[in-house]
């Protein structure tokens, strides 16, 4: 899987052996609950949907709240993104 969800915090500097200096992006990257799994024979293609940044509930729309209900997951999540499933995921 390639890809990350998450959240910019900042920017900050960090410098090499060589004493130069190197911009970085400080990103906040998880915790991303799999919320469900694509398959082939069902979807058409292969893929996994994972949520990240817990919301309280009255945020999300009721069907948005029981797609993550029926994953399992108690509190409500902000974004769901989709990536090619590497293999045996599962939800929870």
């Amino acid at each position: 899987m390639t890809g990350i969800i998450g959240k910019k915090l900042g920017m900050t500097q960090l410098f090499d052996d060589d004493g130069n200096v190197i911009a970085v992006t400080v990103v906040q990257a998880g915790p991303c609950p799999v919320t469900q799994v694509r398959t082939p024979e069902k979807d058409g293609y292969s893929a996994v949907q994972l949520a990240f940044e817990e919301c309280r509930d009255r945020r999300l729309t009721k069907p948005q709240l029981g797609h993550l209900r029926k994953a399992g997951l108690k509190h409500g999540f902000r974004h769901l993104a989709e990536f090619e499933n590497p293999g045996d995921l599962k939800v929870g």
